[in-house]
Formats: structure tokens, sequence, C-alpha cells
């Protein structure tokens, strides 16, 4: 008899952040560790992670990382987990170690696994299968107990032609199914799509018509870890007299080490180099990296790029998936590339650069591996709840099909459900440059009222022997009025901090506290109804 929990730190209701933990009997399995990107509201944040604060209390008890591929939302927290816990193993495929060290990730925090190599952690085991994605080396994971097979599918699609590095075993997936499997974690983005997901990810005729169709220079931005949709645009590039350059050393390096390992696959006769860079006939492959999407075609637009500079009969393809995080980004910036008279192209809405599970992949991969309990992970709720109906259209009871948000556990005891409502602590880890600490709500609403409402400064110099205002009060504003067209209003803020400042000042003392206080709250109301703004209200005083 097992004791097994199994609960999300991120992931859920979400799209990204993905860390999925499974608990049998006190020894802690983690799968994935993937971050979030940051929306337009959250200023200045670059990316977002979970609260590892759970794993950080209980680090002797985690058996390791398994990481399912090497896409951001999966494993690009890896570096912070470590920050944390640096003694803890993480376990990836070649391409997806690949990744992990080209992040900078230490080589002895990695250990490489191979699909179908059964990896023991005394009664537990873990068996991965190579699963069809975006990403080569893409795994499944499957946590076998005592009391039956726990299976993760991780990000898949179920397509017969993509083969090699991209290829998905079913027959090992049925083989686990006919074993018995106790609960099913399966992936729920595409859920309300009806159908296959192939061939609509299959893109390569698609771009030789946009190829074809435009004459001058092109630039394609792409996501240096999607190599199947790269693979696509060098395909539709042969026999085509142009030249493909790789921009970016990261990207050149991920190109290389991929044709090296044959995950990547053409001739070096189509490729170009940094002379070719203003020819007629060249491609520019233009990635971003994991915290900033997006960032390489702005600096591009506004001049900051060493090496491109746009003309008005480029083309930019837009070959790297839209989120819904990032949708007012995207529009400005095809304003800006409209406004420059540059072309525009976007993949069209019947073609797919994410290869998630569509409806009839999630349930042909459901009556393979038929679970006794059904879990929706990995998406909006609403897609989670998708995912859940077309597993109780296959007939399983509806009390078997969990949905859950993060940091919700269910218990399974003697192959049984157990409703113990126990919750886990979760939160959001935001994320600001090179710092791990959290950057924190209050931080976050500083940077929101600064950048709508702007900022006043309130000054004072005081003696320090007779308790005189010796300078000021001295009033600087950013982004709130301009003050010589303001004249009055600045003079009554003087007057207003004068008053304040002079009834908390007695012979004997200063009431600082009382100062910063009273300005802030009496200005606050003074500009309010003057302007029906609420900039952030400074005061400094000081004595000498």
């Amino acid at each position: 008899m097992s004791k097994i929990k199994i609960f999300s730190l991120g992931g859920l209701n979400e799209v990204g952040k993905n860390v999925y933990c499974i608990d049998v009997d006190n020894d802690l399995f983690v799968f994935d560790c993937g971050l979030k990107y940051a929306n337009e509201n959250l200023y200045g944040i670059d990316y977002i992670i979970p609260d590892f604060s759970y794993l950080i209390k209980r680090k002797k008890r985690i058996k390791g990382v398994f990481l399912t591929h090497g896409h951001y939302e999966n494993m690009g927290a890896v570096g912070d987990l470590l920050k944390e816990i640096p003694n803890i193993k993480v376990y990836a495929s070649k391409f997806t170690k690949f990744i992990l060290l080209s992040d900078g990730i230490d080589e002895k925090n990695i250990i490489e696994i191979k699909p179908h190599k059964k990896l023991n952690f005394g009664s537990v085991s873990i068996f991965p299968i190579n699963i069809s994605h975006s990403i080569p080396d893409s795994l499944m994971y499957v946590i076998n107990t005592t009391d039956g097979a726990i299976v993760y599918t991780g990000d898949f699609i179920i397509d017969p032609s993509m083969m090699g590095h991209y290829a998905t075993d079913l027959g090992k997936i049925a083989y686990i199914g006919k074993q018995g499997v106790l609960a099913l974690l399966s992936e729920s983005v595409f859920s309300e799509h009806s159908g296959f997901t192939a061939p609509s990810h299959r893109l390569t005729d698609y771009f030789k018509d946009v190829i074809n169709k435009h004459e001058h220079r092109m630039l394609f931005l792409v996501l240096p870890t999607h190599l199947y949709t790269i693979q696509d645009i060098f395909n539709a590039t042969i026999n085509t007299h142009r030249k493909i350059i790789i921009m970016g050393k990261k990207l050149q390096n991920i190109v290389n080490t991929a044709q090296k390992e044959g995950y990547l696959t053409f001739d070096n006769n189509i490729l170009g180099d940094l002379s070719n860079l203003d020819d007629k006939d060249s491609i520019l492959l233009v990635c971003d990296d994991k915290a900033n999407q997006y960032a390489s075609i702005n600096r591009v637009i506004h001049n900051y790029d060493k090496f491109i500079k746009l003309k008005n009969n480029d083309t930019v393809v837009f070959a790297e998936p839209r989120y819904d995080s990032s949708e007012k980004t995207l529009v400005k910036i095809e304003n800006e590339l409209a406004m420059m008279g540059v072309s525009i192209v976007s993949i069209p809405k019947n073609y797919n650069i994410l290869h998630h599970a569509s409806s009839e992949d999630l349930k042909l991969m459901i009556n393979l591996l038929r679970p006794k309990y059904y879990i929706p992970v990995k998406g909006e709720y609403r897609y989670m709840v998708g995912n859940a109906n077309i597993a109780t259209d296959l007939g399983i009871p509806s009390e078997n099909i969990l949905l859950k948000l993060n940091g919700e556990v269910i218990n399974i005891v003697d192959k049984q459900l157990v409703d113990k409502n126990e919750k886990v602590k979760i939160d959001d880890i935001l994320i600001d440059g090179k710092s791990t600490d959290d950057v924190g709500e209050l931080v976050i609403k500083d940077r929101e009222m600064l950048g709508e409402s702007g900022i006043v400064l309130i000054s004072a110099t005081l003696s320090k022997k007779t308790k005189d205002i010796l300078v000021g009060p001295e009033v600087t504003t950013r982004g709130f009025i301009y003050v010589k067209d303001s004249k009055e209003m600045i003079e009554e803020i003087k007057k207003i901090s004068l008053k304040v400042i002079e009834r908390n000042v007695t012979p004997n003392y200063i009431d600082y506290n009382r100062i910063k206080q009273e300005i802030r709250e009496e200005l606050s109301k003074y500009l309010y109804q003057e302007t029906e703004c609420k900039p952030m209200i400074i005061a400094v005083v000081q004595e000498i």
C-alpha cells in the first residue's frame, strides 16, 4: 500500500510555470520546472517562476527534477531552483541537456537519460517514453509505484509522420496501458481544438508560398528551441536561390549543434553570412531569449541592432507562437513595422506553431492508457475543463476526473482517492534582471503608480540647533506636471508642505514620520482635487 500525493506548484489555470510534484511514500519527484512570461501589467518584470519554498523545506526528500523537453515554460526555472537547492539532480534527454548547458546550468547537476531506460528509486521507478513535440528528444514519464503507474504526458501530439528524434512510441504507451494506469496527468492547452493537431503543424508548404510571394529580403522571427519550425524554414528555402543567415550567437550555437547531432538536416550551401546581410534574396533568422519575447525585433525597429537595418521593402514573418500575455506588445510592433513600410506575415489560424494535443490526440492517449483517475494539467482553466469533458465522453466517471488548482493536493491511499482538502503554499515569484529575489506586489504597484501618474518629491533642510527651516520646501516632479506651466500649483504644494512641517516641529523635537505622513495625505487630497491624478509623493526632511 502506498500513500501518494499529486499537486502542482504552477501550470494549472495558467500558461507556463509548469511544476508538477508526485510524492510517493515521502519520496518527492518533481516533473518540469518552468517559467511564465510576464505581461505588460508587470512593469519591468522579465519572467515569473513558482515559489519553491515547499521544495526547499523538503529538499532531502527530492529524488530529482525530471524534464519533459527544452521549452522554457517547462525548464526555464531550473537555474532559479538550483540557486535555492544547489545539489538537486536534473534528469533530461540529450537535447534538453544541451539547452540547459547553453543557459549556463552546471553539467554536474544534469543526468542525461534515454527513452525506455528505467530509473530505479527504491520501490519507485521512472520510465521515460519518447513523444512528438516541436522540439527533439521530448519525453513523457511513467512513474511506477506498488499501487500502479502514474503517467505525465508533458506536451505532445500524435503524428506518425514525425520520425527519429520527434517520434512517439505508441507501442510502449499501449503496453503501459495494458499494465494498468492509476492516474494520468495530461496537457490541456489545445483541448478545445477539434480533430488531431496534425497536419496543421507542418509548415513547409506554407513557408514556400510565403517565400515565393515576396521578392526582397525576409526576416523570420523564431524561438530558438522550436527546431521543427526552423527545419520547416530550411526545407522551404531549398531551390529558391536564397541564403539563410543565422543571427545571434545563441541561435547559431543551437543550429550548429542541432545539425551536428542530426536534429536539423540541411545543405550548408543554403547558409549565408554577414556579407549577405543586405542581399535582396537573403533570409534572416532572428530569435528572442527566454525572458523577452519580441525583444530582437524591437531592437531592430528602434535601430539598436548592431547589424540589421530595416528597409521598406523587407518582409517580417512572425514564425513564433503568439501568447495572450504579449498580444498588446505584438500589435504595437506590427503597427510600427507597417509605418516603416515593412510587409508583415503572421501564421494563419489554421496552422499551428505550437505542437499541443487537440481533442483527438487526447482521446487517443486516454484510450491507450485507460487510467483510473484523470488529471487535466497545463493550461488555463477553461482548457482544463475542455480536457475533462473529453475524458467524460470516453466513459471515465466524473468523480474520477480531478480538476485542481495550483497547491491543491490529490491524495491516493491504497489505490483509492481520499479527500483531505489538503493544500500546499503556492505563490508567484517575479524576476527582474539577474536578481533571484521576488520583486513583490508593492514594488509592482509603485512602478504602476510611477508609470501612470509620476512622482512628486518634497525636500526640506532644517537647522539641527534652532529647528528653523534653512532650505525649502522644494518641489521636484517627474512624469506628473510641467513645472513652468504650473507655477501656482507648485506654490500651493510648497505652502501645504510648509504648514505641515511647522506644526510638527518644536524647539526640542522634529516628528519626521508624522511630517512625511501628513504631507502625503494632504498633498494627495489637494492634487487629486486639482488634477484627478494620484502621483507617488515622497517627503525628504533632514537636519544639518
